[in-house]
């Protein structure tokens, strides 16, 4: 038989013979009642069919049980993967994750951040767009709730941040690189977030380190479509010959197959051995990379690791108040992932 469905709170408590305010005590934490009157809750609940509104619940609420995720643009595979493996240890750690994407608009990231406010989120796990966010937008809400960076850093907020060690990962690929072929040139993403700065740098020191002349291909074009950019920016690369070397290391997977298939329409053969016109490498294993044609090689972020941290860290943070405490910048290290590209 089909449980009798319930349309809103009052009508539950009434049928379960419990005050509104105990059954709202009740969902807010079911330890904080009486066990008789839990079980007589408990009851009610296997025989009527009734789920709180957790929105409205929120509303009269101090501490919710939602956290926020934000990232910059959902449709991005690797934020995506990201966002799925931060979601699931929000969930493990009994609180109700809130999925929003800024689609690479700091005015959207600005709105994300009113509505999460009016919904009194125990805390938010946000990925900034970095350069083009409004800094005091994001400042000011990291002040007014708790909130761990992940991803992309902004300096200088007092925020805890966790991503990659991008001077670790890049110079991994470049040692890769030199060693197995000539010196990579390097084929820059448009500067949309801290990572774009830092890895150029990251490049720049390693082939100095290596007695190599570092060789930076900046390609135009601004916004989030990095495939079409590399592969826009990768044709007028191949025609006025901006690649110096038969080896590019893309500063991340989304530029690098942009370039793979601007290769395929030039004619160059990516990959190794006998044949092949030209290395490509990238970085962040995005989730398509190893379906590229010919795979690509790349450096693994470690999606478990900075997922597992930036949750911890915020329920950190939520059990001791929201209070401003001590923060921290925890890097993971990148793994090299050698595939057919390089």
């Amino acid at each position: 038989m089909t449980p009798e469905k319930v349309p809103n709170m009052e009508t539950f408590a009434r049928l379960s013979g419990v005050s509104r305010p105990t059954v709202s005590k009740y969902f807010h934490d079911p330890t904080s009642v009486r066990d008789s009157t839990r079980a007589r809750i408990e009851s009610a609940l296997e025989r009527y069919d009734f789920r709180p509104n957790v929105y409205a619940m929120n509303q009269n609420r101090r501490l919710t049980k939602i956290v926020g995720i934000a990232v910059p643009f959902l449709a991005d595979p690797f934020f995506a993967e990201l966002a799925r493996n931060i979601e699931a240890r929000v969930i493990e750690a009994g609180f109700s994750p809130l999925l929003f994407s800024a689609h690479g608009d700091p005015a959207i990231e600005a709105e994300i951040f009113d509505n999460l406010r009016s919904l009194k989120p125990a805390g938010v796990l946000l990925a900034p767009l970095g350069r083009t966010s409004d800094r005091d937008a994001v400042e000011r809400f990291c002040r007014e709730v708790p909130t761990v960076l992940f991803d992309a850093n902004i300096e200088g907020l007092g925020a805890t941040f966790v991503g990659s060690d991008n001077f670790q990962s890049v110079p991994l690929m470049v040692d890769y690189l030199c060693r197995t072929g000539s010196p990579p040139c390097f084929f820059e993403m448009p500067p949309v977030n801290p990572n774009a700065r830092k890895r150029r740098t990251a490049y720049e020191e390693a082939m100095t380190r290596l007695g190599h002349e570092p060789r930076v291909v900046r390609v135009e074009g601004s916004g989030w479509g990095f495939e079409e950019i590399g592969y826009s920016g990768g044709l007028r690369a191949f025609e006025e010959r901006r690649f110096e070397t038969d080896t590019v290391l893309c500063s991340n997977d989304r530029l690098a197959i942009g370039l793979l298939a601007a290769a395929y329409e030039k004619g160059r053969r990516v990959g190794r051995g006998s044949g092949a016109a030209l290395r490509v490498a990238g970085h962040d294993d995005h989730p398509f990379a190893r379906f590229t044609t010919p795979s690509l090689t790349t450096v693994a972020q470690d999606y478990t690791a900075i997922a597992k941290r930036s949750v911890e860290a915020l329920v950190e943070a939520v059990e001791s108040g929201g209070a401003p405490g001590e923060r921290a910048e925890v890097s993971y290290p990148g793994r090299l992932i050698m595939r057919a590209s390089a």
